[in-house]
């Protein structure tokens, strides 16, 4: 693969990252809170910015801490290795299809158990300074990294693969997309859209978005499989 390749797939691995909804819950979810309180709206925005500023973090943290220890325990990436990686980005995506939303539930609820979502709600409801709102954006990542470790090994696989400057230009490219459905509330709060118009389009999208995250899961996993494993045996005649 070229490095264009390389870069195309990290930003496939980001979009599907960015489709997960947990995050924009806490976010939709806190905002709504603090407008509840009557929170002014340079409050609400700094506390909205403290949260993405959080969840970002957390993404580049998670992307780059992978991608260390890849390249400080791996010569190099064998075949074996990118079937595993494919066969995960596949079983994840067949899960985002099945289990990501709970089907009998009215609204946005997610297959979170109730204990956690419970514990998230109530962090939500409590928050009114930024320290806490930053560390409910650390969170919100955390708390779905059951599913978002997928995307997050493959373009840690990718970036190590990648020269130092394209490196950090992959992983600020991943951030970016990642947290870029809560930069798009942010705008949207800081413009004076309300919440229960943005979490209406949620609920009336939330088919399609799940269907779009475990679609592209599925066919990332297949080319991964196809381009780096597949092609490998038959140019080595059957051996991985």
């Amino acid at each position: 693969m070229q490095y264009l390749d390389h870069l195309a797939i990290i930003a496939l691995a980001a979009l599907i990252h960015a489709s997960f909804q947990l995050s924009v819950s806490m976010l939709t979810l806190m905002s709504g809170h603090a407008l509840g309180k009557k929170t002014s709206h340079s409050r609400l925005m700094r506390l909205s910015g403290s949260f993405i500023l959080g969840a970002a973090l957390m993404v580049a943290l998670l992307l780059s801490f992978t991608a260390v220890i890849l390249q400080n325990t791996l010569e190099t990436i064998s075949p074996i290795i990118w079937a595993a990686t494919a066969g995960l980005s596949i079983g994840v995506g067949v899960a985002v299809w099945l289990f990501y939303y709970r089907y009998r539930r009215a609204g946005t609820v997610l297959w979170l158990p109730r204990p956690l979502a419970s514990y998230l709600e109530k962090r939500a409801h409590q928050t009114t300074y930024g320290a806490e709102s930053f560390s409910l954006g650390l969170t919100s990542v955390i708390g779905e990294l059951i599913f978002s470790c997928a995307p997050v090994l493959i373009a840690s696989l990718i970036l190590v693969g990648l020269p130092a400057p394209l490196q950090i230009g992959g992983l600020a490219l991943y951030v970016f997309i990642a947290t870029l459905p809560l930069f798009i509330i942010y705008l949207l709060i800081g413009g004076g859209h309300s919440l229960a118009k943005i979490q209406r389009w949620r609920e009336t999208n939330k088919r399609f978005l799940q269907f779009i995250a475990g679609s592209a899961l599925i066919t990332l996993g297949v080319f991964l499989y196809v381009d780096t494993v597949f092609s490998n045996v038959i140019m080595t005649g059957g051996r991985l």
